[in-house]
């Protein structure tokens, strides 16, 4: 596979967990042809190179401060990514940094990344949402979906029957 995509955070911290369950529900409700790769990175840091040196194109959906109001989407591609990950949520906002800069250093960085990022309201403890981030997950799915399409992939919601 050629695409990976890798949901990241901490669900433990209430929208510090919106990438895995983007990632999750991408995983669950759609179809990708070609096949693509999604990834629940959690808190992995860069125990994540071993999964994005297998591919030439990377989406990360993450919590991103971008001094916006909660709820703020954006896309991020390649250089724009490390001077809006300054700011952290947590500890593993580190990791995402520092996993794309070895990963330039070592000569695994995909030929592209993006990263599709949401302003948080809450981080604390927790396993909920807020309403905010919650009303927003199906903007930060169209956003993957529209990347996706623009990379060629096609992109179908699969049957709920099963």
């Amino acid at each position: 596979m050629e695409i990976g995509i890798i949901g990241v955070g901490n669900i433990l911290l209430r929208d510090e967990g919106v990438g895995p369950k983007v990632a999750e529900i991408l995983k669950k409700n759609y179809k990708f042809e070609p096949e693509i790769e999604i990834i629940d990175g959690g808190t992995l840091g860069l125990d994540l190179l071993v999964f994005i040196e297998r591919f030439k194109k990377i989406i990360i959906i993450d919590v991103v401060d971008f001094q916006k109001e909660p709820g703020y989407t954006d896309v991020l591609i390649g250089e724009e990514i490390p001077p809006y990950l300054k700011t952290r949520f947590s500890m593993h906002h580190v990791g995402i940094q520092d996993l794309l800069e070895v990963a330039k250093l070592i000569g695994i960085l995909p030929e592209e990344v993006v990263v599709v990022g949401i302003q948080p309201e809450v981080v604390e403890m927790g396993l909920d949402l807020s309403e905010t981030i919650t009303g927003k997950i199906n903007e930060l799915i169209k956003r993957v979906v529209n990347i996706l399409e623009k990379w060629g992939v096609k992109c179908a919601l699969q049957s709920r029957q099963k």
